[in-house]
C-alpha cells in the first residue's frame, strides 16, 4: 500500500535563468533537525552566496511545511518550493536552492518560476520514488532448500534481504501478499521452511 512519495537519494541540480546562478540541492529527511542540519552544512559551504532559500516538508500527512524567503521578496522563493511538494505529494524531503545573483532582476513573477523550478530539477536529480508499507516475513531454512528459494523468479512483488548464513540461513521476504509468498516458500522447499516473524516494513518503491 502507497504511504506517500518522497526521494530515493541526495540530489543536486543548476541552471542558469537571466544570469543568476541557481543551484538545488535535496535530502530526503525524517525530521525537522535533520532538515536544519542540512541547511545549515548547503549554508556553510555557500556563504558567499546571494541567497540560500530552504524549505521542507515533513511527515507521513505532510503535517510539517515550512519556508524560509531568505531576503528574497516575501512568497516569491520558499512558499513556491513548498507549494510543489505539496502538490505532488512529496513529504519527508528538504530543499535549499542556492542562489547567485546575475545581475538582472526578475520580477516577482519571474523568481517564483525560478525557484519552482530550480526545485523541480532537484527533485528529478534526487529520484522520485513511492514509499510503501509491505510485509516481511523472516524465515530459516537449510541451506539447499534457500538455494531454491534464491533461483526462484518471484517477479517484483518479492524481495530477499537480510540475509544470514548460520546453522541454517536466515532471511526475510518483503512481500506484496504474505499468504502468497508464504505458500510459495513452503512448496519451494517441501515445507521445511519456518516462518520465524512477521512484521510490516516500509520501503521505498522508484518510479
Amino acid at each position: 500500500m502507497k504511504l506517500y512519495s518522497t526521494v530515493e537519494k541526495r540530489g543536486e541540480a543548476e541552471q542558469i535563468i537571466e544570469k543568476s546562478r541557481f543551484i538545488a540541492h535535496v535530502l530526503p529527511v525524517e525530521s525537522r533537525e535533520e532538515a536544519e542540519a542540512f541547511f545549515a552544512e548547503i549554508r556553510r559551504e555557500y556563504r558567499d552566496a546571494t541567497h540560500n532559500v530552504p524549505a521542507m516538508v515533513i511527515g507521513d500527512k505532510a503535517q510539517l511545511q515550512w519556508a524560509s524567503d531568505d531576503g528574497e521578496p516575501q512568497g516569491t522563493s520558499g512558499a513556491p518550493m513548498v507549494q510543489l511538494m505539496v502538490r505532488q505529494n512529496i513529504t519527508n524531503t528538504a530543499i535549499i536552492v542556492t542562489r547567485y545573483f546575475g545581475g538582472i532582476k526578475l520580477g516577482t513573477g519571474g523568481l517564483v518560476r525560478a525557484y519552482t523550478s530550480s526545485a523541480k530539477i532537484g527533485l528529478e536529480s534526487a529520484g522520485i520514488c513511492d514509499v510503501e508499507e509491505r510485509d516481511a516475513l523472516e524465515f530459516s531454512i537449510d541451506y539447499k532448500g534457500f538455494h531454491r528459494v534464491q533461483n526462484h523468479a518471484f517477479g517484483e512483488g518479492v524481495e530477499l534481504d537480510q540475509i544470514r548464513y548460520l546453522d541454517k540461513v536466515l532471511f526475510t521476504a518483503v512481500c506484496d501478499d504474505p499468504d502468497q509468498c508464504l505458500a510459495a516458500m513452503q512448496g519451494l522447499t517441501g515445507g521445511s521452511a519456518e516462518l520465524i516473524s512477521r512484521s510490516r516494513r516500509r520501503i521505498k518503491v522508484p518510479r
